[in-house]
Parts: structure tokens; sequence; C-alpha cells
């Protein structure tokens, strides 16, 4: 009889163990989002009903919004076109579980000098390059002919970007990520920054003291926060440079 006892209590000490236990996850073939979090996006279907977007699990750990990503790494920008850690499969689902998410949507794809530049083609600024301007003097004087004169083109000679950024720090000086090219969605930006920041304008004799003065312009982009995820899809405003322009000061 004792040893029936000692049985059965040992089965149910197993069993209780088992109860309480913490469930193996089994395998599934989608991720499965942080129910808990009132805002987290849930997508069951995508349009062929085969492909399923839905948001990570959010790791609630420290992030500083300030730090610069790695895509800036060795660099001065403010933005990258490029990011190796973009997180698309984030941003799909967040798009999708954003119901106004094409109220706030609108792109110019195509630009180019052809409507954005007066009385220059898209090929005349395409063929504006490091190559194409003389830049600093040849000569012996730094103010010789060479500099004076050259080919056509702008006084301040400038690299022309119609670029998409992945990533850029905005106004606040707090790192976004910017939605673009998911899916068929990109925000198309025309930056245009100097080649010689400071140097004197071409064409111009030295007595005139200019300047080729960097100019910039506020941008409104559909971002997304990765220190903060389910604040969702947002617009935020962004520093970019927008031209280079020949300063020449009152007294010259």
């Amino acid at each position: 009889m004792e040893s029936d006892m000692a049985t059965k209590a040992v089965l149910f000490v197993a069993l209780l163990g088992m109860v309480s236990a913490e469930p193996v996850a089994e395998p599934v073939s989608e991720a499965v989002a942080d129910k808990d979090h009132p805002h987290a996006p849930h997508i069951p279907n995508y349009h062929n009903h085969h492909s399923v977007y839905v948001a990570r699990p959010y790791q609630h750990v420290y992030c500083d919004a300030t730090v610069a990503p790695t895509c800036v790494d060795n660099s001065t920008l403010s933005y990258c076109l490029e990011d190796e850690e973009y997180p698309e499969y984030e941003l799909k689902a967040w798009i999708h579980a954003d119901p106004i998410f094409a109220k706030k949507y609108a792109d110019v794809p195509d630009q180019s000098a052809d409507d954005l530049v007066e009385g220059i083609t898209k090929d005349q600024e395409a063929g504006f390059d490091y190559s194409f301007y003389t830049g600093a003097s040849t000569g012996d004087s730094p103010y010789d002919l060479s500099h004076w004169t050259g080919p056509e083109g702008y006084l301040c000679p400038s690299d022309v970007v119609y670029g998409m950024p992945k990533r850029a720090r905005n106004v606040e000086g707090k790192w976004r990520v910017i939605i673009n090219n998911v899916h068929y969605f990109t925000q198309t930006v025309r930056m245009e920054t100097c080649q010689f920041p400071a140097a004197a304008c071409r064409a111009l004799p030295p007595c005139y003291n200019s300047s080729c003065t960097q100019k910039s312009v506020h941008h409104r982009l559909l971002s997304w926060d990765p220190c903060n995820p389910y604040k969702g899809i947002f617009i935020d405003s962004y520093k970019l440079p927008s031209a280079c322009s020949c300063y020449i000061p009152e007294s010259h």
C-alpha cells in the first residue's frame, strides 16, 4: 500500500511539473506580433493570401535615436541612400496596418532637371560632374584664366542626386528610417551638394570675394522610428542639401 501511494505521489508531481512547465514553441510559418501592445500590427493576408507580413516582437532594450547608424560609417552625411540593415520586413507590416497610409503618401518618382531646373535638360545636368568642371585653378595663380572661364555649367560646381534615402537625421538630431522601395512605395528627393564649399565662384574675378555656399531645405517624409516602433508610420522633417549658390558679400 505504501509503495502504491509513493508511486501515485511521484506521478502527481510529474504531471504537475508538466502542466506548469514552459511550453515548447513549435515552428510556425509566420511571425507573431506582440499582441499585448495595443498598436502591434497583425496582417492576416496580403494580396495573394500567401505572403503574410506581421511585425516581429519588439525587444525592449535601450535605444538611442541620436546615435548614427552603420550606414553612415566613415561619412559626415546626414542621410543614407543605401542601408544593409534596412528593416523592410517590419515596414511592410506597418504599411498594411495603417488604414490611412495612402492619404499620407505622395511622391513624384520621375524627377529630373527636365521639370525641376529651368532651361537645363536632364542630360546636361547629368554631365556636370567633377571631371566636367575645372574646379580650382590649374595654373600658377589661383585666379588665372583656367578658374575664371571653363565650360558651361553652374557658377558653383555641385553634385546632383535624385535619391531615395533609406535613413536620415531629422531636424531634432534623431535618426529615422524612411519609407523607400518598400513594395512600390518610394520618396524621391533632389539633393544638390557643393563640390567645393567655400571656394570662389567660377567665372568671377577675385575682387568680388565670392564663395560657394551650401543651401538646404526641409523635406517632410514618411518615416519610422526603430527606437519606438509602435509609434507606427508618421511624417517627419529633414534638412537636406538643395543647392550650391554663389554668394558675393556686400563689401567686395
